[in-house]
């Protein structure tokens, strides 16, 4: 394996483990076995060798998603929601430090715009693949529509997300989540108190 594979090989593993801003070049050349002047020679920098392990774990979390989304569903081949939301809660289970790599992205992406344009073409992969998926839009719909719908499933999986990240035993699971989801919580009723 060439010193440049090696030191991906460490920023990925450095990511998943202690998070972009808590990697040093310490860190990359104890985990790499490479010397510091090696990961200037491929990358020029340590921010460009983690931004670059960062692109190819964003890409991987965008796979996995996508995987959840598609999976075939029921009888008629289309998944009801709390299956998409249990798929969904499932891969955060299965892939904590992976998701955690990508909410931590969000906060780079402040001072660095090859990161800000990374989450933005990874965010409109989603939202298409969302749209698709909980609401059966698809290349031919309109696309502000699926923009729109998109961005609400969107909204909705980060929120998910960060829950079970934060606050797994207080989270909801599938079934309350896609209840919610359909109906905001007490909806009914405050409409209800509202006109009565």
């Amino acid at each position: 394996m060439s010193a440049k594979d090696k030191l991906l090989r460490a920023a990925r593993e450095c990511l998943l483990t202690k998070g972009y801003a808590h990697t040093t070049v310490r860190d990359l050349v104890a985990a790499s076995g490479a010397n510091q002047a090696s990961i200037n020679y491929h990358f020029g920098s340590k921010e460009h060798l983690l931004t670059r392990a960062l692109r190819d774990l964003n890409e991987e979390w965008g796979e996995l998603l996508f995987a959840a989304l598609e999976e075939p569903g029921g009888a008629d081949g289309t998944p009801g929601q709390e299956a998409l939301w249990g798929r969904i809660i499932a891969s955060v289970q299965a892939n904590r430090a992976l998701w955690f790599v990508n909410f931590e992205s969000v906060a780079s992406a402040r001072q660095d715009e090859e990161i800000r344009g990374m989450l933005a073409a990874g965010q409109e992969l989603a939202r298409a693949s969302l749209a698709r998926a909980f609401a059966g839009l698809g290349p031919d719909s309109d696309p502000e529509e699926v923009r729109a719908v998109g961005s609400h499933y969107f909204a909705l999986l980060v929120g998910l997300a960060a829950q079970w990240l934060a606050d797994p035993e207080r989270a909801p699971d599938a079934a309350r989540f896609a209840a919610l989801a359909a109906t905001p919580a007490g909806g009914g009723r405050r409409n209800a108190a509202r006109t009565g």
